[in-house]
Formats: structure tokens, sequence, C-alpha cells
């Protein structure tokens, strides 16, 4: 069996694996990282999701390397595509103009844009990038991973690699049981976590949220322009499929009915934005929503035919828990999941209800594979928004970071804030190693509860989530961090896995530079403040400006 050994493993290439491969290599660390996609990135990239961030990122809220890789995203659309000068020009491009993000753009890009950053790692010899791999065994000494073994899933063959340290990056935290590890799945019980949002009764570990297998579309707007083919297998199951929730969700699934997150008000949507001309319901276009490819940006003359991405409600799938260790039963959530998003874009193509012709479907609608990295148009891999989550020294509570749960204010977006809010905040840590923003946003879930949405404060990464309650060299360096299954709602989005990871590679090297364990870092005071300073030197922010506004 070939065997690699590094100064740093990590387990997983996704957004988080690739920022901790970032710092880890700019301290000289060489660094190993695995990753069963063809595309390193993860969310940003294989599972095809723009970037979902909070409303400051513009000014402040990311770490250096992450604001970086904003800029090199615009500056990728500006230098290689055929752009309107307006469109050149404008400092803070949004290049597909999709209002779920300041910065919704082609995944591919930022695959681009990653490999870029690593070039120069790999080029020195730093870094090795493994891809098609998945980690099945670990070798393990008393509370110590010695090694990970692979397998390659093209050709079969096996290899071993061990590390000093070793970061558990994968999207599912696959490496948490193959090492033995504590660790948590699911949602806790309210007498465990004393969340208020939290579940009644006994823990419910295999109650996790929806995975959504994304697609790239784009729409042939020309009369009679058709793409229909036949209808994919299942179909006639999941156009009449209503998900069974509490409270119940307010239509089939297929239908341009859904409930508004944060008061679950059924809510009647349309596809493109000039359908909803006359509409009074509440509602919104889903077009633009995740739209990738903004036809107004380029010069006339090179126009495309824009370009949507499919993460909408209506494709959400929560009949299968894909982090259960019953191998059928996460084989089947991946086949289900993938087969929902294909009968969701066939009624899409042929009857979902069209406000501009007054008639079915949208049959110009087609699959496009180039964004994503595909042949069928499909993501990679299905977008995972819950983790097994490490059991680690300190754990994240809804009662750190919720508005309502430290104010009593339940605090609904558009709606102007009560006075009472001004200068409340989340829960100060003296030991921080990051900071992030977004909403407590828990989509549908295996165990039929509808969507939970709670505001937060700006808050904090402890290190203390950070650091695992056993094992001495096994580290979270994404989703998989001491959160619960409702503050893994808001630590989950793009530039928080990207700060974790980041801020667990510089623990790494930290680490390594002083022959210490990651647990003697947290435990003394002098490394700690030692290691904050580093972080402040490698761009990443541990505090949040004050005064900042809720």
């Amino acid at each position: 069996m070939n065997s690699h050994s590094v100064d740093l493993l990590i387990v997983g290439g996704g957004t988080g694996g690739c920022a901790a491969a970032l710092a880890a290599c700019r301290h000289g660390l060489r660094v190993l990282m695995t990753e069963p996609c063809e595309w390193i990135g993860g969310q940003l990239t294989s599972q095809a999701v723009p970037p979902d961030e909070h409303r400051w990122i513009e000014m402040h809220g990311g770490t250096d390397s992450y604001e970086n890789f904003r800029d090199a995203v615009r500056a990728y659309y500006r230098q290689h595509y055929p752009l309107t000068s307006q469109a050149r020009n404008t400092r803070n491009l949004n290049p597909g103009e999709g209002w779920v993000s300041r910065i919704c753009h082609e995944p591919k890009v930022s695959h681009a844009i990653l490999l870029q950053m690593l070039a120069p790692y790999s080029s020195m010899g730093r870094l090795q990038i493994l891809r098609g791999v998945e980690p099945i065994r670990a070798e393990l000494e008393g509370d110590q991973v010695k090694a990970v073994e692979f397998r390659e899933l093209r050709e079969g063959s096996e290899f071993r690699a061990e590390a000093p340290i070793v970061l558990d990056a994968t999207e599912c935290g696959d490496l948490l049981p193959l090492c033995e590890a504590e660790y948590v799945s699911g949602a806790e019980s309210k007498a465990d976590t004393g969340e208020p949002h939290a579940v009644e009764g006994p823990a419910q570990p295999d109650n996790v949220q929806a995975i959504t297998w994304c697609f790239a579309m784009g729409y042939d707007s020309r009369p009679g322009a058709s793409y229909v083919g036949s209808a994919p297998e299942g179909y006639e199951r999941w156009r009449g499929y209503t998900p069974e929730l509490n409270p119940p969700w307010p239509a089939p699934l297929f239908s341009w009915t859904d409930p508004l997150p944060w008061t679950l008000e059924a809510r009647s949507n349309t596809l493109f934005p000039k359908e909803r001309e006359g509409m009074e319901a509440p509602g919104t276009s889903f077009w633009d929503y995740r739209r990738l490819v903004h036809a107004a940006h380029w010069d006339a003359a090179q126009q495309p035919e824009e370009c949507s991405l499919v993460n909408w409600p209506m494709n959400d799938y929560m009949e299968a828990n894909l982090l259960s260790n019953d191998p059928a039963e996460r084989e089947r959530a991946m086949k289900e999941s993938k087969q929902l998003s294909r009968c969701f874009f066939h009624w899409l193509q042929t009857e979902a209800p069209n406000r501009l012709t007054g008639g079915q479907g949208y049959p110009g609608l087609y699959l496009k594979g180039d964004p994503v990295g595909t042949n069928d148009g499909f993501a990679q891999y299905p977008y995972v928004r819950e983790s097994r989550r490490m059991l680690t020294r300190f754990r994240v509570l809804e009662q750190h970071v919720g508005t309502e749960a430290r104010t009593g204010i339940k605090r609904i977006p558009k709606i102007q804030d009560p006075p009472e809010l001004i200068g409340q905040r989340a829960e100060a840590f003296a030991d921080s190693v990051g900071i992030g923003q977004y909403r407590i946003d828990l989509h549908m879930t295996t165990g039929g509860d509808n969507y939970i949405d709670i505001s937060t404060f700006p808050f904090q990464i402890p290190l203390g989530a950070l650091i695992p309650v056993r094992m001495r060299n096994l580290l979270p360096a994404c989703k998989n961090i001491g959160s619960t299954h409702l503050t893994n709602g808001c630590y989950r989005l793009h530039p928080v896995e990207w700060n974790i990871g980041e801020s667990v590679g510089e623990l790494a090297a930290y680490c390594l530079a002083n022959k210490l364990e990651a647990a003697q870092v947290y435990e003394s005071p002098e490394h700690l403040s030692a290691f904050q300073e580093q972080l402040s030197r490698s761009g990443i922010r541990i505090e949040w400006p004050q005064p900042h506004p809720v």
C-alpha cells in the first residue's frame, strides 16, 4: 500500500479544507488534502451553491483571504468576460445579479480561483491535492489518529497517509466515526441544551436538514424552442408529493407555493421577474434568486442566454438521512435526492404554471453542465447543510447568538428593529478565533420539521468549539465544529466555514511550531493570546468592529 507522510493531513477539500490548506501552507507546512469530487471547494464549487453571505460582507466580516477570494472572482470576470464598460467599472460587481448574494457567480469560477490561490504551494511542493478518493479506515493509537487509509473511487486501489495533526474537513463529518471520535448528529433535546427552539423530549439523532442536489439551467426564449425529454424515473411519485411536516407544508412540493421561512406564511412565487407584474400576493421570482449569468452585464454583441442555479425549496430532499451510519440509507439519500431534482426540472419544463403564456411548462429550459463541471448540468455532489458535529470542550448554543434567546425579541427581516435591540450583542468569547453572521436558517428536516428561521447577532467563533473532548490530534475544519442542530444553521455558511478552516489551519501551524497539542493552546492564556496575535497577523479578525449595528 502506498503511503504519504506530511505535517498536516486535511481529509476533505471543501470550503473549509481549502482555507485550512492556505493557512497551513503559508506557514511552511507540508500538506496533503484529499477530496472525493473532481473539484475542490465544496459548497462553493462541487455542490454549486453561490455564496450566502451577511449584509456587511462588502465592508467587513470576512478574513483577508476570503476577501481576496471575492475580489479575485470579480477580477476573473473583468479579465475573461466581454462585459459592458458599466459592469466592468462596477466596484462591487455581482456577476450573476442573483439577489441571494452580492457575488452570485458560476461555480467553475470559484474552482478556478481556489486553484489559483493554492497553485504556488503546489508548485513549491508544500501541497498535494488528491481528488477522487474517500477515507475508509483510521489507525488509532490511544486518543490519537496515527494514519488514515483511503480508497481511490475510480480504480479501487488504496493508500495510507499519516501526519501529526489530522483535520476532518469532510462534508458530513465522515472521519469522526472512522476515528471513534465523540460526536453528535441530528437534533439535540431541549433538556440537553436549554435552547428555546430545540426539540421537546429525547434527542433525535436522525433528524437532520434536507439536502439538495442543485442543477444549472438556461432558458431559450425563442418561439417553439423545446428541450423536453421523457419523464425521469420516479416522476409520478414526486409530482404528487407533499412533505409531511409540522407545521404543514402549504402545497405539493412541485408548485409555486412555499412558506416564507420566518413566518411560514404561504407565498405565491413565479419563475421569471416579469411574471410578478400585477401580482399582489407575497412571493418572489426564482430565476433571479440564484442567477449565475446576467445577460445585461455582457456586451450587446455577445450577450448569452442567462443561466440560473436551482437550489430552491422545491428540490429539497428529506426522505433519507445522508449522515446515517447505514450504507443503504446513505445510498438511498444520494440516489433519491438527485432523482427528485431531475423530476423537478421535468416538471418545470412541462407542468409548472406559466404566467407568460397562461399555460403550463417552460419547454425552453435546458440543463447547463459547463458552470458546474458535469455533462448533465447537475452538481457533482448534493448540497449538505448539516454535518456530524464533534463533541468539543465548548458548544455554541442558541442562547449565545440568537436575538430572541438573548433579548426576548423576535426579529423579522425587513421590519424595523425595536430600539431595545440597540447595544445588544452575541456572547463575547475570550477565546475567539474568528467572526461570522447569518440567521439560524434550518430547512425542513428528515424528522418532519418545517423551516426554523431565527435572527442572530453578529457572532464569534470560539476556539473551545474546535477542541475535541478527548481526541488529541483530530480537529474539525468546517461545519462539524461544536455547534448544535440549531446553531449549525448560522455557522455553516461560506464565509464562516472558510474562517473556521483557516483558523484551524493556523492552529495546526502554531501547534507544530511550538510542539503543543491544540488543547494546550486552549488551556493556556499565554498561548491563546499568542495564537490570537498570529491570527491577527494573518488577516483573521476575532472581533466585530464596535459599535456594530444589529
